[in-house]
């Protein structure tokens, strides 16, 4: 069997097992969000941290309670690694340094989990465990939270009620991400990812010296960082790494779990708003870009030159042997277009035009089918911009789920999709105009403007994957990187909330003959095209000066 056949049956087995989870797990997602009963462990949780599930929330109580919370995890995962030296299970490992603290904490609070730092060299067992692993939980329970409050913001009328926060996210946390990652993790161990809290090894000698590896909760927290799309490896290898992702199978059932809840998100919106026709056209925009961004990386990662090249059956360097060029691409794409940020191959290594296919499927906002939660709000906020361009074209005021796009929904929707490129470039280009932050570049010219411009758009987009040839270690790089992904995750939850909170208050829009059935493959059409225009005409500058100009070089 041939490399390319072989990337081709596994995108389709691929797609094949997201089909048929995606009926199942979005209804019960639901359910889950829809229910008004609350289990034992719930209960216990509420009491806790004083909250009353039962107490329904407006817009702004409701950003409080996330902002509240995401604080607090800010502090308590820096205390955690300021004082690692003094923990039990710190491997001997020292505290780690401010800078470094800092940016950490707010990477994995804001799921994005950039990693300046080598896992396995840096963080003992409780800071992996008891800091990191629970963040990869609630951070992403946080972005599904937001996510139904504005699915309720266009299923309800005449409120600017929302749920409440503190039962969207304890039941997010233990209906859906707990069991999910339990089951993942069982199947991760038996196919050979580690799971201990051994200490250090030496293992062999080589070339006059020994090799060191530490053990670890690997296969828990690598579940929980697919299926929660977090990101953050154990080791600094990441999902390359053989105790992460040991055999082409884990591989293949990792992109399975980054993926599975993102998409089937779009059932739950459908199920919630009483259409799942609805859903359905979200899933197919999402869709539609996943699958074009999976074919072009393959083409741009087979369609090689030079004879090295073509005996290697495409362009293999800084790609694992045991998965090759297809699933190395699948990979790739899936977690660009979702905020995971894992690697099992290193996309400074992909080629030109590859590596800024990554970039791309970042900018586009991670909508494709983005993070859990933050995927479904990013597509229903372009859903407002695409009907509102519809609205202009036809001369009538746009309408979505029966409720009118008016000055202020539409400004808070622009306000969402100016944030993060503005983040990105500006702080892209303050790195490249300062003497000292481009020193930290390995490479020059057109690739090492890349290893810039990815950082910032890995860090506002919250994806947390790595160009793998800049050392972000510094301080500039550890502080500026935390402000992007900082103001990346909460500024855009603002706008989300806001509109959530003005849809809620209106009243329906009846259905009439000029209304645009959001429900068809024509809006589907729109809503892509209307994606890839935005963030071509915000972009393409940028990409131009990097990942073109080294693609078109090559």
């Amino acid at each position: 069997m041939g490399p390319v056949l072989a990337g081709v049956l596994q995108l389709l087995a691929l797609i094949g097992a997201l089909a048929l989870a995606y009926i199942p797990l979005g209804t019960y997602m639901a359910r889950v969000y829809s229910s008004d009963k609350h289990w034992r462990v719930e209960r216990w949780t509420y009491r806790a941290v004083g909250a009353d599930p039962d107490t329904e929330m407006t817009w702004t109580a409701y950003l409080r309670g996330v902002l509240a919370f995401s604080v607090v995890g800010v502090l308590f995962l820096y205390l955690l690694q300021r004082l690692q030296g003094v923990l039990p299970g710190s491997l001997g490992f020292d505290s780690v340094n401010p800078t470094q603290s800092f940016n950490t904490a707010v990477s994995f609070v804001t799921n994005t989990n950039w990693q300046s730092y080598y896992g396995e060299q840096t963080m003992g067992h409780v800071v992996q465990t008891a800091g990191l692993a629970v963040q990869n939980f609630v951070s992403a329970a946080v972005g599904i939270a937001v996510a139904v409050a504005l699915v309720r913001g266009f299923a309800r009328s005449r409120t600017g009620e929302l749920g409440n926060f503190w039962a969207d996210l304890v039941r997010g946390t233990f209906r859906i991400l707990v069991p999910g990652a339990a089951i993942a993790a069982i199947v991760l161990v038996a196919c050979g990812a580690i799971q201990n809290f051994s200490g250090i090894h030496e293992v062999g000698q080589f070339m006059g010296g020994s090799q060191q590896w530490n053990g670890g909760a690997v296969a828990s927290q690598e579940a929980i960082k697919e299926f929660g799309t977090n990101g953050g490896g154990y080791f600094n290898a990441n999902s390359a790494h053989p105790f992460e992702n040991p055999t082409p199978f884990t591989n293949l059932f990792e992109i399975f779990l980054l993926l599975v809840i993102p998409f089937s998100l779009t059932r739950t919106f459908g199920v919630m708003v009483g259409s799942v026709k609805q859903g359905y056209a979200i899933l197919a925009t999402m869709a539609t870009i996943w699958v074009g961004f999976t074919v072009l990386m393959m083409w741009s990662e087979f369609a090689h030159h030079g004879p090295a090249l073509q005996i290697a059956g495409g362009a293999m360097e800084g790609k694992e042997v045991r998965f090759g060029v297809g699933s190395s691409s699948i990979f790739a794409v899936s977690t660009t277009l979702t905020s995971t940020g894992a690697v099992d191959s290193f996309h400074s290594s992909f080629t030109g035009l590859g590596g800024g296919i990554t970039m791309l499927g970042m900018m586009l906002g991670e909508i494709a089918p983005g993070g859990t939660g933050s995927g479904l709000y990013g597509m229903l906020i372009m859903a407002v911009i695409a009907v509102f361009i519809a609205g202009l074209m036809v001369g009538r005021t746009p309408e979505y789920l029966g409720k009118k796009i008016g000055t202020r929904e539409i400004k808070l929707a622009a306000c969402y999709i100016l944030v993060t490129p503005a983040l990105v470039l500006v702080l892209a280009a303050i790195s490249m105009a300062l003497p000292t932050p481009p020193h930290s570049m390995l490479n020059s010219g057109a690739h090492g403007f890349s290893e810039v411009l990815y950082a910032f758009t890995s860090a506002a987009n919250n994806n947390g994957s790595a160009f793998a040839g800049l050392n972000a270690n510094t301080d500039w790089f550890n502080t500026m990187l935390g402000v992007a992904m900082l103001l990346g995750r909460f500024l855009p939850m603002v706008f989300v909330l806001a509109l959530a909170g003005s849809l809620g208050e209106q009243r329906p829009v009846p259905v009439t003959a000029g209304t645009l059935r959001t429900e068809k493959p024509l809006f589907t059409g729109l809503l892509v095209g209307a994606i890839l225009i935005i963030t071509g005409l915000t972009y393409f500058p940028a990409l131009a000066l990097g990942p073109l100009a080294e693609g078109l070089a090559s």
